[in-house]
């Protein structure tokens, strides 16, 4: 690596909240961070382990957190955790943008920007993993941020999951399922508007939302729809 890719690294360890003196695998770190268009080595593989070792950590972190909690309660709020849209936000809490190469084609593609962060979050904490061979690099830093969202979680009776929770409330009352109807304005300057969609249920239009990419899209209208029409009959 050169210089000033060892020192990018160092600045994120430290923003991550490790000790300058914790002992790194760059060169782990370094691959975790490089984007598939930059060739080979990049972070797919490390990203594969990453996968395994976020659920891991949420999974130990559940059942010490809310040991009264049912399995179906830990599947329901570890799912959301785990999610694209969660390891994309934490990923852009630390600024992961700033660290990730990545070619300039990928750049000009904002579509694929929520699933390029939460892959990378992932690599990172593969590598992270197989540097300690534990989870010890990774829990004090990422607990915090479980906590929040598993409270959050559990506040509110859909999990989050507004997709699944309407989908669940039209199969049980009409055995049918909800429409989504999604379209991209390319000319918005907010990437967390690009995507517009609306939830369409038996010709009658439920909720719209907006998102950086259609799955958020799909969840924010879903979350309209729920909150306002479903909830209050519930």
């Amino acid at each position: 690596m050169y210089p000033r890719r060892q020192q990018e690294l160092e600045k994120l360890i430290r923003r991550l909240g490790l000790s300058g003196d914790t002992q790194i695998d760059w060169s782990l770190l370094d691959i975790a961070l490089t984007h598939p268009t930059m060739g080979m080595p990049n972070y797919e593989q490390l990203e594969f382990i990453g996968d395994a070792v976020v659920r891991l950590a949420a999974s130990e972190f559940l059942w010490e957190t809310y040991p009264g909690k049912s399995v179906g309660d830990f599947s329901a709020i570890r799912k959301v955790l785990v999610s694209d849209r969660i390891l994309a936000q934490l990923a852009d809490s630390y600024g992961f943008d700033r660290y990730l190469a990545l070619a300039a084609s990928a750049i000009g593609d904002p579509s694929g920007r929520v699933s390029r962060m939460a892959d990378a979050f992932e690599a990172v904490l593969g590598a992270l993993y197989l540097t300690a061979n534990n989870l010890s690099l990774i829990r004090p830093w990422l607990d915090p941020h479980f906590h929040k969202l598993a409270t959050e979680i559990l506040e509110d009776p859909a999990r989050q999951n507004y997709k699944d929770a309407l989908q669940e409330w039209t199969q049980a009352h009409y055995k049918a399922l909800p429409e989504y109807r999604v379209h991209e304005d390319p000319l918005k300057l907010d990437r967390f508007q690009r995507f517009i969609a609306e939830v369409w249920f038996r010709d009658r239009q439920l909720g719209r939302g907006t998102g950086q990419s259609k799955k958020a899209a799909e969840q924010a209208a879903a979350k309209v729809a729920f909150t306002q029409v479903i909830q209050p009959n519930l």
